[in-house]
């Protein structure tokens, strides 16, 4: 068990080792998000959609079955992400960015609340809700003709249906954004792993990477996890408050 002098001076060290990095690699999850009232995939499913499975919504087989129900879906969680902003764990992020020599953020949120902070080294690991790209070219987009009653909109270069550019279960993750985010992990000399139990595969194996390479991985997180005992720091909390401490225990002088 321990007490406030413990948890005192582990965010001390993990304050110190930030200071003196040279590189820092940020891996986020749905933790993150939850404290900006982002509801995760699963507690979403409210109301008329309630009674769905997640197969049904997110995987390409669903979307062929039934494409407009899938577009809804979605859109209704484009409108829920509309009604909330980025909390002070995103704000802390960015001023780590400003702060430290070389700095990449994966997350595996879709809600691009990070790049709304203002974070500009990232890469959106399961994509990111605000785009779409074709179900049949890939073309992505950020803006498209509204849908009609009977399906979703379709490709301006090719005519197949739009989709959300999101990773669905049975996909596999952006190529560009896992190497990025492995190159990182394996060339850093410091991770934060703020919000995520790193269960999902192949994010979950970034920790590990940093680790094998000699960085020092420090996890932020309410609860225990999985995680947890294969950490060198490892800080119980909102990602909201110990994100910001850290920074300014870091750079007292230079951060507001």
């Amino acid at each position: 068990m321990t007490g406030p002098d413990d948890e005192h001076a582990e965010v001390a060290a993990a304050a110190a080792a930030l200071r003196d990095a040279r590189f820092v690699a940020v891996l986020t999850g749905a933790g993150v998000s939850a404290e900006s009232g982002v509801p995760t995939f699963r507690d979403a499913l409210t109301g008329l959609w309630a009674t769905f499975d997640p197969r049904e919504l997110a995987t390409p087989a669903a979307f062929a079955r039934n494409p407009k129900r899938v577009w809804d879906w979605y859109a209704e969680r484009r409108a829920q992400l509309a009604r909330v902003e980025p909390n002070a764990a995103h704000r802390a992020l960015v001023d780590i960015e400003r702060q430290v020599p070389r700095f990449l953020l994966a997350t595996q949120n879709v809600d691009g609340l990070h790049a709304r902070a203002g974070s500009r080294a990232l890469v959106e690991l399961h994509g990111n809700l605000a785009r779409v790209r074709c179900s049949a070219c890939a073309r992505k987009a950020s803006r498209w003709d509204a849908p009609t009653d009977a399906a979703p909109p379709r490709c301006a270069a090719c005519g197949a249906y739009l989709r959300p550019d999101v990773v669905w279960f049975d996909e596999l993750l952006p190529a560009g954004a896992l190497a990025a985010a492995e190159d990182a992990a394996r060339s850093c000399d410091l991770m934060l792993v703020a919000g995520t139990s790193a269960e999902v595969y192949p994010a979950a194996g970034l920790p590990a990477a940093a680790r094998a390479a000699g960085a020092l991985v420090v996890e932020i997180n309410v609860h225990e996890t999985p995680l947890t005992p294969h950490v060198d720091v490892a800080l119980r909390g909102p990602a909201g408050a110990l994100l910001p401490a850290l920074v300014r225990a870091a750079w007292p002088a230079a951060v507001r």
